[in-house]
């Protein structure tokens, strides 16, 4: 999640199990707390792209790494308050909850968490949020903000704008699981319409909502790519596009460690296509810029591999907002509440 939701619930977490001990200065350690796994974007400043992109996410984001930097702030928490005489097991679980926290909703996006390093290096996805959903991010900053101006109410009500932020933004999570759980059990009848035989496959919403999902089919030569809304009737099939991998494609690569970093971000999912001269690898988990509008729309997340000059210093924001506008967002509007016609339904060779 961004840095702003995650400072948001860090300070409605510590209005509401610490500020009766060290009063607003609460919100200030939820918030510290709460993003201090994310100082490990500060390896991109020396870091190659590709070993960046394992880097982020990874054993900052750590259960291990939660323990230890709970103990750390517990010290240095306990110190500074040393006056106030707080028991060393409150602020130690009070912070590992804040990191744990972090951690668990960071593995809600597409991105993938290192929640077990280093003892494994599986990277946890349970795509359920988009990185940015305004109607997630919403609540906590709602009570964050309530809880920054009325700093002289009274502890029960600054409580219930603690709730108020924490509360529905559970709810919004549980809402996500079950809108997962309906386009999977759809995407699953369409499959089976179309004797279409799975290798995997996964759902992701789509960027700033959680009603259009997007949807990859994973096959022996490539991969099936479409959308579905939550809103769609049952009997509506999800329409899917045939994109071949084309491992072969990477052959002439000559940095074997740049490509097993990609592969192992990719989880599996990822293209590789010619544009000109230059090639490229696709990782599919991040979805097509303006997919939902355009079926033949470049991948979001796009790599460069050859030639070795091309810069992939911004790999991961350079697609996300291109192209967008009110045309773009009357799009996505328009799919998420009228599924598409079944006439367009086909299923294409697989190359």
């Amino acid at each position: 999640m961004d840095s702003l939701t995650h400072a948001a619930i860090g300070a409605c977490l510590g209005e509401a199990l610490l500020s009766k001990k060290v009063g607003r200065r609460a919100l200030l350690w939820g918030a510290l707390a709460q993003n201090l796994p994310d100082i490990d974007t500060v390896a991109a400043l020396w870091l190659p792209p590709h070993q960046n992109l394992l880097v982020h996410r990874g054993i900052t984001h750590s259960f291990l790494l939660a323990l230890i930097m709970a103990v750390l702030l517990t010290l240095v928490a306990g110190r500074w308050h040393q006056k106030r005489q707080i028991p060393w097991p409150q602020f130690f679980l009070f912070f590992l909850l804040q990191l744990l926290v972090h951690d668990l909703l960071d593995a809600c996006n597409a991105y993938g968490t290192g929640l077990l390093l280093p003892f494994s290096s599986e990277r946890f996805s349970f795509h359920l949020l988009y990185v940015a959903d305004p109607l997630f991010s919403l609540w906590p900053c709602l009570g964050a903000l309530a809880l920054l101006l009325f700093r002289k109410a009274s502890s029960g009500h600054r409580l219930k704008w603690a709730l108020w932020g924490l509360v529905p933004a559970g709810l919004y999570l549980g809402y996500a699981v079950f809108n997962r759980q309906q386009v999977q059990s759809h995407l699953e009848a369409s499959l089976r319409h179309r004797q279409l035989k799975a290798a995997s496959y996964f759902v992701t919403p789509t960027p700033f909502n959680n009603w259009l999902w997007y949807a990859v089919v994973a096959t022996d030569t490539g991969y099936y790519i479409g959308y579905r809304s939550v809103f769609w009737p049952a009997a509506t099939k999800t329409v899917l596009r045939f994109y071949p991998q084309q491992e072969k494609l990477l052959t002439p690569v000559d940095n074997p460690g740049e490509l097993q970093d990609l592969r192992q971000f990719a989880s599996g999912f990822y293209t590789v296509e010619r544009w000109n001269d230059t090639l490229v690898l696709n990782v599919l988990r991040f979805g097509q810029m303006l997919g939902w509008q355009e079926e033949k729309a470049r991948f979001t997340f796009h790599y460069f591999l050859q030639p070795a000059r091309a810069d992939n210093r911004l790999v991961m924001q350079r697609g996300r907002m291109r192209g967008w506008n009110w045309e773009t967002l009357h799009a996505m509007g328009r799919l998420i509440f009228v599924a598409p016609e079944q006439k367009f339904l086909r299923r294409e060779p697989e190359k």
